[in-house]
């Protein structure tokens, strides 16, 4: 089954950092599109950062210059490499993947994590 596993997250003071990290399983990580989404109470769901197959990236406007997302295809782990944080930028992190559905013969879903929570605050 597909798996992921977010970790990294706490509390952190304003223009701190935090490194997220979020290990798949249960699928051929290295042929996949992975993202980070972040989610804070009474908001919806916001794709922050998304890496290609490739190493393409791309961001949000509110987190660009600030985050990086990597990934190391060897350890099935995507990484989300967060500095200059923000109080807004408080909220769960999810990780994700859009593929096919494990269950569901031809259907396409996304899969998240847990989440991890990330804290800014003095």
């Amino acid at each position: 089954q597909v798996q992921l596993a977010e970790s990294g997250g706490g509390l952190v003071q304003p223009g701190g950092s935090l490194r997220l990290s979020c290990v798949a399983s249960g699928f051929t990580f290295s042929n996949y599109a992975m993202s980070w989404y972040r989610q804070a109470p009474g908001k919806e769901r916001e794709r922050v950062a998304g890496i290609n197959k490739l190493g393409g990236t791309n961001y949000a406007d509110s987190v660009k210059g600030r985050f990086a997302i990597s990934r190391d295809n060897s350890k099935n782990t995507v990484y989300l490499q967060m500095n200059s944080l923000k109080p807004e930028d408080t909220a769960m992190y999810y990780c994700n993947v859009f593929k096919t559905d494990t269950e569901e013969v031809g259907k396409l879903r996304n899969y998240w994590g847990q989440g991890t929570q990330v804290t800014v605050s003095s």
